[in-house]
């Protein structure tokens, strides 16, 4: 367990590369439509979906790079229990149905964020040692 408990760090940075670049696609697709437009967001985009898509952009690729990483984990985090209360939600109780299941997991991956950093490949911990 001891090989496994040395890579965690790692795997942590992987965890929040994934998650942000996947996260931040949502956004591409409703500001830029790449790499496709997303299904079901009317085009123009309301004002909330603007700041969502501003926030997927911006909090993804902070989150990709692991700067700022406890403050971007946590508004984006609120971003996604937002999007799933406000929009997925009343599509009914279950996420699966409803389409808020990557919402759900996206918070709960972001909040876990919050709380254990950008990993050992983050700008952080660069900007960390170097102080």
């Amino acid at each position: 367990m001891d090989r496994l408990n040395a890579w965690s760090p790692r795997v942590l940075s992987l965890l929040r590369i994934i998650t942000a670049l996947l996260f931040m696609e949502h956004g591409l697709m409703k500001l830029f439509h790449f790499p496709a437009p997303q299904p079901g967001v009317p085009d123009p985009l309301p004002t909330i979906l603007l700041v969502a898509a501003v926030l997927e952009v911006g909090g993804g690729a902070l989150l990709t790079l692991g700067l700022f990483t406890r403050a971007a984990a946590f508004v984006c985090s609120g971003e996604m229990a937002v999007a799933y209360f406000l929009f997925h939600a009343r599509g009914g109780p279950w996420p699966a149905l409803n389409g808020g299941d990557a919402a759900i997991l996206m918070c709960w991956v972001f909040f876990y964020l919050v709380f254990a950093g950008g990993g050992a490949w983050s700008v952080d911990t660069l900007v960390r040692k170097r102080a």
